[in-house]
């Protein structure tokens, strides 16, 4: 698992929730975007859109480097 602070990623589709998920656990972005899809058509317990939302409200987004702090 990668340290640091969990972000959402700039290489995103969406909100990239599921991007930062990936970079953070240092896996590949389209295995968690696969096993979020599945667990949210599969599963009556699981309400996908709804974790994802507040997933992306919750998850800072990525700083940006090239910006300079003053």
């Amino acid at each position: 698992m990668a340290s640091g602070k969990l972000y959402r990623s700039r290489n995103r589709m969406l909100g990239g929730v599921l991007a930062g998920i990936a970079e953070h656990l240092d896996v590949d972005v389209v295995l968690i975007r696969l096993i979020y899809v599945l667990l949210s058509l599969f599963s009556a317990g699981f309400p996908g859109l709804l974790v994802y939302i507040i997933l992306w409200a919750v998850i800072p987004d990525q700083p940006n480097e090239n910006i300079p702090y003053t």
